[in-house]
């Protein structure tokens, strides 16, 4: 469980980065004035922050310094939060399909 969630960590850390290549410029405006780019940045954000606690609690608890409550409730976030990030991404993959294979 430990290796997975360090994967996870820096392959979405590493995803962080490529937002911040994509400038404001290529983004447009939702309709409550937010860009789009922003607000996958923060929730991108607070996931690598979600699984940057779980790995956190994961070796406290291999170190004997962490209470067993604290590290179940932090990995099941880490894992929920992975959850919902690679549904997130299955949906903009068939999305990216669809629309390429002109079926709209």
């Amino acid at each position: 469980m430990v290796m997975n969630a360090l994967n996870a960590v820096s392959a979405y850390k590493k995803s962080g980065t490529l937002m911040d290549s994509a400038g404001p410029s290529s983004v447009s405006q939702t309709a409550g004035g937010e860009d789009f780019g922003k607000m996958v940045k923060g929730f991108l954000g607070e996931a690598v922050d979600s699984l940057h606690e779980g790995e956190k609690a994961a070796t406290a608890a291999a170190t004997g310094k962490a209470d067993i409550a604290q590290v179940v409730t932090a990995i099941d976030n880490a894992e929920l939060v992975l959850t919902e990030i690679t549904t997130i991404r299955d949906k903009v993959i068939s999305a990216y399909q669809t629309i390429t294979s002109g079926a709209i």
